[in-house]
């Protein structure tokens, strides 16, 4: 759970207008006296024990992460509603762009992929300033560990970043320096995949060895940790099929004593499950009575329901579909409740939702409490925060790669960890999800996917998963979509970024 302090806000306002990003410290109390990462106060400021000079560009880095470009339409459409776990939502005629993703009739003018282009090299772009800073800095007076904690957590953001980047596009440039020249930034080719991964890897294993295991949760929030860089970078081994490195990369954020499967699976999506032992990567957002949605995230409030009146709460895209409600085990499984909130159902919060909505169902784990509705007085959840990669997805990363690389020892440790993600999940009812016994290699493979499909629900995961599977095809066709391979488990270039190279960059296969 978040900790929740009083900073003075006018101080912050006038550090971070120095440091030229939008981010807020300072509220009202409980739940508004939280703050996004790296807020500093009058008594934090210029910089405490683990944080320093170069802040500045690294906080810009993680309000980018949160803005509507890396979380927005772009994010949900290509990692939710493209999916065969989700639908498009809203009505019939909003979002012809997210309605591109969910057909596959993806073209290079889908503002929605420049949105994510943009975004993450933006990102990247802040990055590359602070570990060229780093490299410059001569001060005398710069903590060293200030610096090494700088570059490390630098490194991690630009190896999330090109990770998404890679899964989204696949061909993309690789820019690891500041240029001089913006005209000669736009010019860099791309770079093959095998190259990217190679910058991803370096980065995020430099962020794992450097990163502290954790910050001061009252001074810094959400800020990436070791177990966050071992934890991205165990499912960039699992993507590429490193199965040794994934494991034992996933075994280091499961031994570190910072992460559990205690908290119940109801709690993990609420305001007051954030930042819980659950999170090993989290987006942090907020909001106040003063500051509604400045410092908070759409990301929310694009998939909650579309209603009226008090239920008027967003614009009810990444909906739920009936392929994944008939994928449960049981239809009492408890994250079914948790994954779909039903029109003429009942919340997680107890409220009763209307019968009459555009659709019959919707992301329930996006849905926030009626109770900071009222206090901060807007419907539209911009505090929510964004589970970027929750311990049950590295324990089963851990599972699957131990039960690639068989042998007794491992099928005996992909079981346990399938079977504590089993565990936590049948709750007190022990008559249903009983622990998984099988020893054959395939048919635990498709247990272990299962599972993932099932606990990470409209969580990001299930279109990535497809692809490195290699079963996306399948999946796809057994949905009714449109889906080509070897075109579509990639979006296209965006022609706008191909017209600013000046055609240096070039299409992806299949887009025209």
């Amino acid at each position: 759970m978040k900790t929740y302090i009083k900073t003075s806000k006018n101080f912050c306002i006038a550090i971070l207008a120095m440091a030229a990003i939008g981010i807020l410290g300072g509220c009202k109390k409980d739940f508004l006296d939280r703050k996004p990462q790296g807020a500093y106060t009058s008594d934090t400021y210029p910089y405490p024990k683990g944080s320093g000079p170069f802040d500045g560009e690294i906080f810009a880095a993680y309000d980018i992460l949160r803005s509507y470009d890396c979380s927005g339409s772009g994010f949900i459409a290509a990692t939710g509603i493209r999916s065969d776990d989700a639908d498009k939502g809203s009505t019939p005629t909003d979002g012809p762009t997210s309605l591109e993703m969910d057909n596959f009739t993806i073209t290079p003018s889908n503002v929605l992929v420049n949105d994510l282009w943009r975004g993450y090299f933006n990102v990247i772009g802040k990055c590359n300033i602070v570990l060229d800073k780093v490299t410059k800095d001569q001060d005398p007076g710069t903590p060293a560990e200030s610096k090494v904690y700088a570059e490390a957590e630098a490194k991690f953001l630009r190896g999330y970043s090109y990770f998404m980047l890679v899964r989204l596009f696949g061909r993309v440039p690789l820019i690891d320096k500041l240029y001089d020249d913006p005209v000669a930034q736009s010019n860099v080719k791309q770079s093959e995949p095998a190259a990217i991964y190679t910058l991803i890897e370096s980065d995020l294993q430099f962020a794992g060895a450097s990163l502290p295991p954790s910050w001061d949760a009252s001074k810094f929030p959400g800020r990436a940790t070791k177990g966050s860089a071992n934890g991205i970078l165990a499912k960039v081994y699992l993507t590429r099929q490193n199965w040794g490195m994934a494991m034992s990369t996933a075994n280091l954020v499961m031994t570190s004593g910072n992460y559990d499967l205690l908290i119940p699976y109801d709690d993990i999506f609420k305001e007051t499950g954030e930042n819980s032992k659950e999170s090993v990567f989290e987006l942090q957002a907020t909001a106040s009575l003063t500051e509604k949605r400045a410092n908070g995230s759409q990301f929310a409030s694009i998939q909650a329901v579309r209603g009226t009146g008090i239920w008027n709460l967003g614009w009810g895209f990444n909906i739920p579909n009936t392929r994944l409600e008939a994928a449960y085990e049981t239809p009492n499984d408890p994250r079914k409740a948790r994954t779909f909130l039903y029109a003429g159902g009942t919340s997680v919060f107890g409220e009763a939702v209307p019968a009459s909505l555009p659709n019959t169902r919707y992301n329930h784990k996006i849905h926030s409490n009626p109770a900071t509705r009222n206090a901060i007085l807007d419907n539209f959840s911009y505090w929510m925060n964004i589970r970027i990669l929750r311990y049950a997805d590295v324990v089963l990363m851990y599972a699957e790669a131990a039960n690639e690389l068989g042998g007794t020892a491992n099928t005996t440790a992909a079981l346990k960890a399938l079977n504590d993600v089993r565990k936590r999940a049948r709750g007190s009812n022990a008559g249903i999800l009983p622990d998984i016994t099988t020893t054959d290699q395939t048919q635990l493979r498709s247990a272990i996917r299962q599972e993932r499909r099932i606990e990470l629900a409209m969580e990001h995961d299930r279109f990535f998963d497809l692809v490195r599977w290699g079963t996306a095809s399948e999946a796809f066709q057994q949905a009714g979509k449109a889906f080509v391979p070897g075109k579509h488990e990639l979006l296209p270039i965006p022609a706008a970024q191909i017209e600013i190279s000046k055609n240096v960059l070039t299409q992806n296969f299949g887009y025209n």
